[in-house]
């Protein structure tokens, strides 16, 4: 019995070096990340700079014996920095009947900003704002293109004017069609379940390299709060959009020289005749179509008598004003494409020189 403590002791000692050994092993929280979570704190550091909060102020009459204006708020949303020469890209619809447009940066300071340039077709909208830039970091532009369902996607802004927050989710579906602030189909949409809620609009959408993939845009949801249901524009739509706004302060559409029967006759027309496609109303004087042919709406005893109808660009088919807009947009003045036609039930094809869009016809 006279070795049983000093066995005891060893045992003790060994159990205890045991312990603190495992102790040494066991990294701390702190430290400890897994890859994922690593990734997206990656991604935030980086790109949270980037990201800004937008305020959109009105004026308004104080009552309606008062001629003093008064300024309050319409609504808030997020951007990005497009470069540092201040161009920030963010939502039309963010910035819809501002009269005032402050952009707050990650620092909290604050700049009154300008509309360089908007398209309500695709509800993409650049303001410029005058800050150092040194503080302007513009987001590494990735390829929407290369996105699959599945991958993980990043999503920053300002829910709730909750400033740069993060969610993260996955890409649940590619080539969705949402309707844009003037009525027309954005086409190639990403729909995604990272959260997006009231506030994020206007924020980016990261891919795990912290490549901007889409502007996060809409959210679908009866109670006006994230489903898990949200959408994206794609940043290849963006990218070629956003040069265009801030050269010209509009995407350069080219058009076909022609007059197209407003939509409320042209759907009366359509239901009647039981026809597809795009009804001509006029040709403009000198054009293209005009050289080519091409003839609109014209009187008859009979009553006014259809002329052309579009039924395809360069084969596409063509049943609608917004499927011929979306063939225009791959195009520039100048190109020549080819026009299919229905006159009279009779098949026609004519190739059409595109005009500038400062033109008054499409």
């Amino acid at each position: 019995m006279k070795y049983a403590r000093p066995l005891f002791t060893l045992f003790t000692m060994a159990l205890l070096q045991f312990v603190a050994a495992i102790a040494v092993a066991q990294p701390s929280y702190e430290n400890f990340k897994t890859n994922d979570e690593a990734n997206n704190i990656e991604i935030f550091k980086q790109a949270s700079p980037s990201v800004v909060y937008i305020t959109n102020s009105r004026l308004v009459r104080r009552s309606f014996y008062s001629l003093n204006p008064q300024e309050i708020p319409q609504g808030s949303g997020s951007g990005f920095i497009w470069s540092r020469d201040g161009y920030v890209v963010t939502n039309f619809h963010v910035i819809q009947q501002a009269s005032r447009l402050t952009v707050t940066l990650q620092d909290g300071t604050s700049y009154d900003a300008e509309v360089v340039g908007v398209e309500p077709d695709k509800d993409v909208a650049v303001l410029r704002i005058e800050a150092p830039r040194e503080k302007l970091a513009p987001l590494a532009i990735g390829d929407s293109s290369l996105l699959e369902v599945g991958r993980k996607v990043i999503a920053i802004g300002n829910p709730f004017g909750l400033d740069t927050t993060l969610t993260v989710g996955v890409v649940s579906a590619l080539g969705r069609e949402i309707d844009s602030v003037s009525r027309r189909k954005i086409r190639d949409v990403i729909q995604t379940d990272a959260a997006i809620n009231p506030g994020n609009s206007g924020g980016p959408l990261l891919n795990s390299l912290g490549q901007l993939v889409g502007v996060n845009t809409a959210i679908y949801s009866p109670s006006g709060a994230s489903s898990g249901i949200g959408f994206a524009i794609p940043v290849n739509i963006v990218k070629k959009i956003v040069p265009e706004l801030i050269t010209y302060g509009k995407v350069q559409t080219p058009t076909l020289g022609i007059a197209l029967l407003p939509p409320q006759y042209a759907d009366y027309y359509r239901r009647s005749s039981r026809i597809e496609g795009v009804i001509v109303m006029d040709v403009i004087e000198g054009g293209s179509p005009e050289r080519e042919g091409m003839r609109g709406l014209r009187e008859s005893a009979r009553g006014i008598m259809l002329g052309d109808v579009i039924v395809a660009i360069d084969e596409e088919p063509v049943l609608n004003e917004d499927d011929l807009l979306n063939a225009l947009e791959n195009h520039r003045a100048g190109d020549t494409v080819t026009v299919s036609t229905l006159r009279e039930n009779e098949r026609r094809s004519y190739r059409i020189e595109l005009q500038a869009s400062n033109s008054p016809a499409r």
